[in-house]
């Protein structure tokens, strides 16, 4: 149903003028602990200008709990604060592209500090170059990026986003112990019957990783996670000792900085949900076993990170570390 444009303004500025307050509140509490460990969920959306087709002209940006993307919403419409959900912790970022694309991207951190708050408000692009804080570090051009979720078309060996859906609304939280983004894909058409899918994704205010977890409406086959698959730079795959637990990762200055740096990614994934690994031209991919429920987690790893991990050996070493935490607890 589409709402007359008198009412999705009023609506729009409702919310905006009351969530901003409490994210403004969250943003205030990390920043008078600079040295306390955190976790940081936002969404940021241009307000006060208008849609010209499918840009979104003047206005400025103001951080907001709760969004239903707009019909005219695409990718780099400018609607939306470096255009998608953003994730933060001491050591790293993360950020979602809220279009069809639905890449997960990483933000190298030069910093243990907050930066998302100030991250694209210099101009739409400023964060794909050097800065103090850091940068975007990954080019996840037409793929998933490091984490995200899609589903194989095994005809094409392609993994399809999101395309085709009815509506998709975003909402962030955050909380003492965690930081976190829901997002509902109402009506998503790959082929066969249109689904919704709901996923969640978790960051915690230690170590890199975010966990997802995936609910569908109906059970579907090809659902599906992976890793940018960049020329050059191996896969690496690793099974826990009770192999209850596996994960797949690369290592390698597969970054977009120009610089002599290295990035790892890793996708850890339960073995029972697992049911296949497949190489597509540009995605290293895990099929899960057509299913209602899944969850997951990702990570990366920017060895310009203070005290970051700056060697392969020291990354391996670290996922070899959490396969063993997987085996213990089934959690991270």
């Amino acid at each position: 149903m589409k709402l007359n444009l008198f009412t999705i303004v009023l609506a729009g500025a409702f919310m905006s003028s009351t969530v901003s307050f409490a994210q403004t509140g969250v943003i205030e509490k990390i920043r008078k602990n600079p040295k306390a460990s955190f976790s940081y969920a936002e969404l940021s959306v241009k307000e006060g200008g208008k849609w010209e087709g499918d840009q979104y002209v003047g206005g400025t940006f103001k951080n907001i709990q709760e969004l239903t993307l707009p019909e005219e919403h695409t990718d780099h419409s400018t609607y939306i604060r470096y255009e998608g959900i953003g994730l933060e912790n001491n050591q790293i970022g993360y950020r979602l592209y809220l279009d069809w694309r639905n890449a997960t991207d990483i933000f190298g951190k030069k910093v243990n500090t907050l930066v998302l708050p100030n991250v694209g408000q210099d101009g739409f692009e400023s964060y794909h170059h050097d800065a103090p804080w850091g940068q975007d570090v990954l080019k996840s051009g037409r793929t998933i990026g490091v984490g995200s979720y899609g589903r194989y078309d095994e005809q094409n060996d392609y993994v399809e986003t999101f395309k085709i859906v009815k509506s998709t609304t975003a909402k962030v939280t955050n909380e003492k112990d965690r930081s976190f983004a829901i997002i509902n894909y109402k009506g998503w058409k790959t082929w066969g019957n249109a689904i919704d899918l709901q996923s969640q994704l978790t960051i915690f205010p230690k170590d890199r990783f975010v966990k997802v977890d995936l609910s569908l409406s109906n059970t579907l086959s090809g659902l599906c996670t992976g890793i940018v698959a960049i020329k050059n730079i191996p896969l690496k795959q690793g099974i826990s000792k009770d192999k209850k637990w596996a994960y797949i990762a690369t290592y390698g200055n597969q970054t977009e900085t120009k610089k002599d740096d290295n990035l790892g990614m890793a996708v850890f994934y339960p073995l029972e949900s697992f049911d296949k690994y497949v190489k597509t031209k540009s995605t290293h991919t895990v099929i899960f076993k057509k299913t209602k429920n899944v969850s997951y987690y990702f990570m990366g790893a920017w060895s310009l990170e203070p005290n970051g991990l700056t060697t392969e050996e020291a990354f391996y070493q670290d996922l070899d570390k959490k396969l063993d935490l997987l085996d213990k607890n089934n959690q991270l």
